[in-house]
């Protein structure tokens, strides 16, 4: 059986998610930011070179930094996304349930990696209401999630995680709420960067191309804006 733990507020007001979580979790590695260029040239299939991008719980900005659009804006609760974002990206601090700072049909992709199951429900549907709603008619969700029916085990080795999602339950959730799913990869990624295999960025390209993927642990979902064209 699997217990989670009362879920606690971030700290908002000093701009820290959870104290020593970015050192511990996501410490620094040399090899982020090659791997996530390889994912990036791949997510460009869905970003048009043009596009206004938004990135939520952002984090080391490591989406944000590295794909090819015409305005990229990374946002976190944690301040570190002001020190992490590149020159070419506007960084913002506070709560990704909350996008009032933003118009109405402001971007053309709404991305996340890692986000949902750091939420309890309830914040996730605000947080996809908030989405929905500052995208354009012909806007995307694109989400980069941890499968929980790939990899049970490792899935609460995060000791912020407080939701299970898996392929099948994401695409249902988002359908349920009116977005219209486009695309589902069940096996997108390994679970993880912690491992000494993660130095070997230059077989990014292929594994992302390939039908099999040994150590897969992640998942991607690309949907429509909900009432979109």
């Amino acid at each position: 059986m699997i217990v989670v733990t009362q879920y606690e507020e971030p700290d908002t007001d000093s701009g820290v998610y959870r104290s020593g979580y970015f050192e511990t979790r996501l410490a620094p590695n040399s090899s982020r930011t090659a791997t996530w260029r390889h994912i990036c040239r791949y997510l460009e299939r869905f970003v048009a070179p043009d596009a206004a991008v938004l990135e939520l719980g952002a984090g080391w900005c490591d989406f944000s930094n590295n794909i090819r659009a015409g305005h990229v804006v990374a946002m976190d609760i944690d301040a570190v996304v002001r020190s992490a974002a590149a020159s070419h990206v506007r960084a913002e601090v506070g709560d990704c349930t909350d996008l009032s700072r933003f118009a109405d049909g402001s971007f053309d992709v709404v991305f996340a990696s890692n986000l949902l199951e750091h939420l309890e429900r309830p914040q996730a549907q605000r947080l996809l209401a908030e989405a929905g709603r500052v995208l354009r008619p012909r806007g995307r969700l694109i989400l980069l999630q941890p499968n929980f029916r790939l990899d049970p085990g490792g899935y609460f080795d995060d000791y912020t995680h407080v939701a299970i999602y898996t392929d099948r339950s994401l695409n249902d959730y988002l359908t349920s709420l009116g977005w219209r799913v486009e695309t589902v990869i069940a096996r997108f990624l390994p679970l993880t960067m912690k491992s000494r295999a993660s130095r070997l960025t230059f077989l990014v390209p292929a594994y992302l191309r390939s039908p099999v993927k040994p150590l897969a642990g992640q998942m991607l979902l690309v949907a429509g804006r909900p009432g979109g064209a």
